[in-house]
């Protein structure tokens, strides 16, 4: 199944995060927290603006974003856990 979000929505896929810690401890999985970071799958046309224009989406699909601990809507889609998001609830781009 193919997802295309609208407007200025955009479709992250969470990066995993490491599962040691800096001094070789194994860390559970029980004890880690959700990832911040994640790559842009899809993206939307863009944001409708108040006179009637669409500004395009600055992130692109491919990029490695940073967005809040709690942002966006988690869906799952034959099998597989994505997070849309709008882009103002992103704060950076990696790379």
């Amino acid at each position: 199944m193919k997802l295309t979000p609208l407007h200025d929505r955009v479709i992250i896929k969470r990066l995993e995060e490491e599962k040691v810690s800096a001094g070789g401890i194994v860390i559970p999985d029980s004890a880690t927290e959700k990832p911040i970071r994640g790559e842009v799958i899809a993206v939307g046309e863009g944001k409708l603006l108040d006179n009637g224009q669409v500004r395009k989406l600055q992130v692109k699909v491919g990029d490695t974003v940073l967005f809040g601990k709690y942002s966006g809507t988690e869906v799952k889609v034959d099998g597989t856990e994505y997070l849309v998001v709008r882009e103002d609830d992103l704060f950076a781009i990696i790379g």
